[in-house]
């Protein structure tokens, strides 16, 4: 078996949009640094994702110096957000959590993405580190936060594991789906020189020059089922992992990761695995 190392490396600047892939970047208690930090809200404060708006999938934004993005996408012109100064929060909530976040101060920010989405819609910023969200305690140490992420501050999957996922898609009904691309999944850290399903057994790992604690399975959702490039919906990998890979009642693919300390990930880091 080959030395596992870290075959690729992804933020999402503004959660449910576009994944970016980087050659290195900074590991922070909260997860990648530029990951999630931004977030797109409806006119009750719930955080929206590809999960009611698939069309999320085919916006970009793309970092800008100081923490700022630029939105674009096919047929809107580009908008450069700059991070909005500390300023009155409002209050935001993501999976039945309410969390403080700091308004996009340019109005063109909410007018461009009402306009993408075809709603009425608002950019939000978390700010400062008491804004973090707490991670649920029943896999977490005190303390320990995460930003907009689903739950947890980083998500790590296998190549190996999507490859016998894809196997085992291959002989489904829908095998004209696959083989699906590891984007379904939106992870940030893709590990490459283990074998299927390694993951399940990890308690500890390290990646470059910093460590993980591997917190839990990644439950999965509709998200995986849609084309990260057209979003457009199938069935898998659904229906395959409902048959092969579940968990406590979930479907799981990937696991959750909380860093032991901070520090620098980069794209070819030898992975250990500590326990």
């Amino acid at each position: 078996m080959p030395t596992p190392v870290l075959r690729s490396l992804h933020v999402h600047p503004v959660k449910a949009m576009r994944a970016l892939a980087r050659t290195e970047a900074e590991v922070q208690p909260w997860g990648l640094a530029g990951d999630r930090r931004w977030a797109v809200v409806d006119t009750a404060g719930k955080v929206v994702t590809q999960r009611r708006h698939p069309r999320m999938a085919l916006a970009t934004a793309e970092p800008l110096p100081g923490g700022g993005i630029t939105l674009s996408a096919a047929g809107h012109a580009p908008l450069a957000v700059e991070v909005p100064h500390p300023s009155e929060t409002v209050t935001v909530e993501i999976f039945e959590k309410h969390v403080e976040a700091v308004p996009a101060a340019d109005p063109a920010a909410a007018a461009w993405l009402s306009a993408y989405l075809e709603g009425e819609f608002r950019l939000v910023h978390m700010d400062a580190p008491e804004h973090r969200r707490p991670i649920d305690p029943d896999y977490a140490l005190p303390g320990e936060t995460v930003s907009f992420a689903d739950g947890y501050p980083l998500l790590a999957a296998g190549t190996s594991s999507l490859d016998a996922l894809n196997s085992l898609i291959a002989q489904g009904d829908h095998a004209h789906e696959g083989p699906l691309p590891m984007n379904r999944f939106r992870p940030n850290l893709v590990i490459e020189g283990t074998s299927p399903w390694a993951e399940d057994g990890w308690t500890r790992l390290a990646v470059g020059e910093v460590t993980f604690r591997v917190a839990r399975p990644c439950g999965r959702c509709v998200v995986t089922t849609t084309d990260q490039f057209s979003a457009e919906r199938g069935k898998e990998p659904l229906r395959t992992l409902a048959r092969h890979r579940k968990s406590d009642g979930r479907v799981i693919f990937g696991q959750n990761l909380v860093p032991e300390h901070t520090g620098t990930v980069r794209v070819g880091d030898e992975v250990k695995i500590l326990d």
